[in-house]
């Protein structure tokens, strides 16, 4: 029997699932509006397109972001696969050309048979339903208001928001190397490294958070904190929380040693290469709500970006999302009455479901293409073991218990305590890491025994 399955969103987590669901044999339709209509931060039509940073966060093996990459690699997902492959020097971190992956992603997507793109804005979920055996949204932090009103009159609640933060990035041949120097944290100064680095002395310092403070911003107002995700607290709100909190943040000067002086600086802002040929740096933490005239001011007092040319300034922008722990199950179904009328079952997945970061969003992806590949051919599919960081995550943001829910990374914080507790950092961290391995080990198995294992 041949299934069909409508994806709303070509996004991270819906290119991934549409990939994950054509490969098991099941006919996709992705809509994606770009670029027909446009939103405040995307910048092309390609699908899978990076809009904050172009890092995906830490390869090692004994931290929350390297087991949810071990996760995805072991699952055989086709967008870590992309990312690998067009991935550029980013020290201990998987950091992606967003052009060309995006390019990748997208050859790959409409290369696909199984797959066809509709490049129209859609918000008429029960008609979605209608025509297909499963629903999948995929939508996104910007979320559009049509479907937007159409997801509130399923769930009955109101969708909840807080506002997202972007970093600029400038040209690298507008740096002035003889002011940054390039060394990768507690590296050997001699051994060069993946980031450049620009040091501030204290007086310098000063004066830039002087100026940052007093910049003007697009959304006049200080931010409550519960409207911001932490990790990506703009960083005139950490100044303005304490003047030496950059410098505890961001612009922390540990493990970096200035050649020019042989000492540690008073602070350092580290510039991250944003393409595979190093010709843009993005100033890494620096996500911003300044007006762009105030972006060039006051980030050209920096160190060595007297003259920097910004090839993408900082932006804000609407993350809109589900009360996951509510509205989904462990499946990432939508469980309200109003949804469950419609006939075919409605999945949410990627950031509209609640979690934060590119890999969670892939591995959501994944996750939910597993799930209605399972549903749609009359499989169990298997518990996602609670020992990996992504079933960590999925257990938290999908427990009812779970109150004033606001969306995360996986992280340790949300794992099992090892039994007996570890008390030193490092030797608890890989602890997790073996057992997290262990359960993955366990799950992969699981998913070959059901036949879920992709071909």
């Amino acid at each position: 029997m041949t299934y069909h399955v409508n994806i709303v969103g070509g996004g991270l987590a819906g290119s991934e699932a549409a990939l994950d669901l054509a490969d098991r044999g099941i006919a996709v339709s992705l809509w994606e509006m770009r670029p027909e209509r446009r939103t405040p931060v995307h910048h092309t039509g390609g699908l899978a397109e990076l809009v904050c940073s172009n890092s995906l966060k830490s390869t090692k093996p004994d931290s929350a972001a390297g087991l949810l990459k071990e996760e995805l690699a072991v699952l055989g997902s086709p967008l870590m696969e992309e990312a690998r492959a067009t991935a550029v020097a980013a020290g201990g971190a998987l950091a992606v050309d967003r052009t060309l992956f995006s390019r990748a992603v997208t050859e790959r997507v409409e290369a696909h048979p199984l797959i066809e793109v509709v490049r129209r804005e859609a918000t008429d979920i029960a008609a979605l339903a209608r025509g297909a055996d499963a629903v999948v949204l995929a939508s996104g932090p910007l979320t559009s208001d049509g479907l937007s009103s159409a997801l509130m009159a399923l769930t009955g609640r109101d969708a909840l928001a807080f506002y997202d933060a972007a970093a600029p990035v400038v040209m690298a041949d507008s740096i002035d190397r003889e002011r940054v120097f390039r060394q990768s944290r507690y590296e050997d100064a001699s051994a060069g490294g993946d980031y450049l680095n620009a040091p501030f002395s204290r007086e310098e310092y000063e004066r830039f958070v002087d100026e940052l403070l007093c910049a003007e911003r697009v959304i006049a107002k200080d931010f409550e904190s519960r409207e911001l995700f932490q990790a990506c607290q703009p960083i005139e709100e950490i100044a303005r929380a304490g003047r030496d909190a950059p410098r505890f943040g961001a612009l922390k000067p540990v493990g970096l040693t200035d050649p020019r002086t042989g000492r540690r600086p008073w602070a350092a802002l580290q510039l991250r290469a944003e393409d595979a040929c190093g010709q843009s740096y993005n100033l890494v933490g620096f996500q911003t709500n300044l007006t762009f005239p105030e972006q060039r001011r006051v980030f050209r007092l920096i160190p060595g970006l007297e003259q920097a040319e910004f090839a993408r300034y900082g932006v804000m922008h609407r993350n809109t999302f589900l009360d996951a722990p509510r509205l989904l199950d462990d499946h990432g179904r939508l469980v309200s009455d109003e949804a469950r009328a419609l006939g075919a079952p409605i999945y949410v997945a990627g950031q509209l479901g609640g979690t934060e970061g590119y890999c969670e969003a892939i591995r959501s992806g994944l996750h939910v293409a597993l799930a209605v590949t399972a549903d749609l051919r009359g499989r169990v599919l298997p518990p996602l073991p609670p020992d990996t960081v992504w079933g960590a995550l999925l257990a938290y943001a999908t427990d009812p218990a779970t109150t004033d829910y606001q969306p995360m990374h996986v992280n340790f914080g949300i794992l099992r305590p090892l039994d007996p507790p570890v008390r030193n950092k490092r030797e608890r961290y890989g602890a997790y890491a073996r057992r997290a391995s262990e359960a993955l080990d366990g799950y992969r198995i699981a998913l070959e025994a059901a036949g879920l294992m992709a071909p």
